[in-house]
């Protein structure tokens, strides 16, 4: 069975924009994790620094649905 590939034409500008913000903050942060770096987070309204050791490297999870054009 085959899959269908979706086009990228058919992913809302504003979904692919969240995407590939999510995935440059997720590589940041395993950057800085394999580089030693701490990071800083807003948390609690307060500012806190997480040692390098204490990062916990998550992948990114992006769902979109394929806009209906047919309606247009």
């Amino acid at each position: 069975m085959k899959t269908k590939k979706k086009k990228l034409s058919d992913i809302p500008l504003e979904v692919r924009a969240e995407e590939a913000l999510k995935k440059a903050v997720a590589d940041t942060i395993a950057d800085h994790k394999r580089t030693g770096d701490p990071i800083v987070v807003w948390r609690d309204d307060r500012v806190v620094k997480i040692p390098a050791e204490q990062i916990e490297i998550r992948e990114p999870v992006t769902e979109y649905k394929p806009l209906d054009r047919k309606g247009k």
